[in-house]
């Protein structure tokens, strides 16, 4: 379960607790991944990239693969054994031009391009 995005234009802030969002300024869409849902958070990813850029997830030149091990990504923020969120932690990285922060808290930021360039296929 995500849940409901906050994009562009509307600034406010609201708590940190994980169904709840911040935007980080007007372009920056967020979304927070439930850890205790069904869903990975490369899945809530790809979903959130798919709202910002237009693609479907399910489009044939859509893929993770060529930006960040999705694997590798869902690893490193899941919860520990203990069931402890991890804290302090984030990754930078871009994907289409998108600038994308995830937070160990299942924040997930996209900074869109100033101009939405299409995935290459």
């Amino acid at each position: 379960r995500v849940s409901q995005p906050m994009y562009r234009n509307q600034t406010h802030a609201k708590s940190h607790s994980p169904q709840q969002y911040q935007v980080r300024d007007s372009q920056t869409y967020v979304v927070t991944h439930d850890f205790d849902g069904t869903a990975e958070l490369t899945t809530t990813l790809a979903h959130a990239l798919s709202d910002v850029s237009g693609v479907d997830v399910t489009d044939t030149g859509f893929t993770l693969y060529d930006y960040i091990d999705p694997d590798a990504l869902d690893q490193l923020f899941k919860p520990r054994d203990d069931a402890g969120q991890r804290i302090n932690g984030t990754l930078t990285f871009s994907v289409w031009g998108h600038q994308v922060t995830v937070y160990s808290d299942g924040q997930i930021a996209i900074v869109p391009p100033r101009q939405s360039p299409q995935p290459t296929r």
